[in-house]
């Protein structure tokens, strides 16, 4: 049971896919280059009359299977050549008219239907004949009816007349007339060139005629133009002597009033040539005044700006050289002060820590001498003796004698021979040791001995006491 139920539903699915299908496989559009026809069972009218078939222009439709079908009829003009000869005019000459006809078909909705009723199915070359067949009727009626003159001159009515008559008859079979082009018309009786060497001849006559008509009235307006010549010529003579005469002093007073104004005018073209070129200098004089005052004041500028300018860059760099230059000496002044105050304090911290210790050193001098200075002062000489004796030696010692020669003559003066006085005296020349404490304002300590000199000056001043 199962199975014939899903069975039974894939059937009813397979059928409503089938008829969506085709429902969509029976929907046409309709292009706009074509008109589509549908034909079959397709309803009524406005009248309640069955219609033959429904045409569709653009859009689209849904054609039933089975009761309705479609056909397009093409909407692309169609172009017949009409070449008519021997048509037989009003006048019974016949004619022939070449003409081009362009047709398409038709997409007012009645024409339409006569199209789908009459059209669809054929081919383009029989829907070509079926057109060409009605416009050669029409033509040769419209030219039936219609004189040479008329078709040959009037070509704009010819023209109208073939369109109003192709048109609609046309129209019965679902088409339209698009344009109509004739070329040329002839005939084989040559009755059109007649009538255009007539109207050529007409035209050269008429020419003629009227070349001699105005001849004749030239001829006639030159008798009379001579006539009325020597007529008015006489009575221009006499009124030509009153005429010149008054024509003379008009003349005479027209050149004195010309001359007149033409003197004022030049009076006055040359005060206001003056006064222009006057007021011409004057603006030139301003402009050049201005000019050279702008000019002046310019280069009074130029000048004090170079000169202001080189005045105030050399006094800058005067003014920063002296900067420079006394920030130099400052500093080399500061330098050398700093030295010399460094120089002499440490000078000075030498000099103090050398008294400082010779003081130390004397104070234990002294200490060591039982707290007598004398006593330490002679103990200091005691210890510099050799450096004393060192030095009066050396006093002499440098002294270069290259060569001494002595005459001696052997006599003694004082127990002395010449040779041992002269060394005698050179030693002598040093000072004694007694002196050299003298000179440092001291005594000879009483160990190293007493000089002479003393005692006598000790003795003198005890007599005094």
């Amino acid at each position: 049971m199962p199975s014939e139920v899903l069975i039974t539903l894939a059937v009813i699915a397979l059928l409503i896919f089938s008829m969506f299908a085709v429902v969509l496989s029976r929907y046409r559009k309709c292009p706009s280059d074509k008109i589509m026809v549908i034909y079959g069972k397709v309803g009524n009218d406005k009248n309640g009359e069955s219609m033959s078939s429904k045409c569709i222009h653009g859009g689209a439709a849904f054609v039933w299977p089975v009761i309705q079908d479609y056909q397009y009829l093409d909407l692309t003009p169609i172009s017949i050549n009409v070449d008519l000869t021997n048509a037989l005019s009003r006048q019974n000459i016949r004619i022939d008219v070449p003409s081009r006809f362009t047709v398409g078909i038709s997409t007012e909705p009645g024409i339409m239907q006569n199209a789908a009723e009459r059209l669809l199915g054929l081919r383009l070359s029989e829907i070509q004949e079926l057109a060409k067949d009605i416009i050669f009727g029409q033509l040769r009626l419209v030219i039936a009816t219609m004189e040479i003159e008329e078709i040959n001159t009037d070509r704009d009515k010819f023209l109208e007349a073939v369109s109003h008559n192709v048109e609609s008859e046309l129209k019965k079979i679902g088409l339209r007339l698009i344009n109509v082009n004739v070329t040329d018309i002839t005939d084989e009786s040559g009755y059109i060139e007649a009538l255009g060497k007539e109207a050529a001849a007409r035209a050269i006559n008429d020419a003629k005629i009227s070349v001699a008509e105005k001849n004749r009235d030239g001829s006639i307006g030159q008798a009379n133009a001579q006539k009325d010549e020597r007529i008015s010529v006489a009575s221009a003579n006499a009124t030509a002597i009153n005429g010149e005469n008054e024509a003379k002093a008009a003349i005479a007073q027209s050149d004195a009033t010309r001359r007149e104004r033409e003197a004022e005018a030049a009076r006055r073209a040359v005060a206001a040539e003056n006064v222009a070129k006057a007021k011409a200098l004057e603006e030139s004089y301003v402009a050049q005044k201005r000019a050279e005052e702008t000019r002046a004041e310019r280069e009074l500028a130029t000048q004090k700006a170079d000169v202001i300018v080189k005045a105030e860059i050399e006094k800058q760099r005067i003014e920063i050289e002296a900067e420079a230059e006394a920030e130099m000496i400052r500093r080399k002044a500061k330098g050398e002060a700093d030295a010399i105050y460094a120089k002499m304090e440490a000078q000075a911290r030498g000099m103090q820590e050398i008294l400082t210790k010779q003081a130390s050193g004397f104070a234990q001098i002294v200490a060591a001498a039982g707290g007598s200075s004398e006593d330490a002062v002679q103990l200091i000489l005691a210890d510099k003796m050799e450096e004393l004796v060192k030095t009066q030696v050396e006093a002499v010692k440098d002294i270069k004698i290259d060569k001494v020669t002595v005459w001696d003559s052997g006599s003694k003066e004082g127990g002395k021979t010449s040779t041992a006085n002269f060394i005698s005296g050179l030693m002598g020349s040093v000072p004694p040791l007694s002196e050299t404490f003298k000179m440092a304002g001291m005594k000879v300590p009483k160990m190293l001995g007493t000089d002479l000199s003393d005692d006598a000056d000790d003795k003198s001043d005890n007599r005094q006491k």
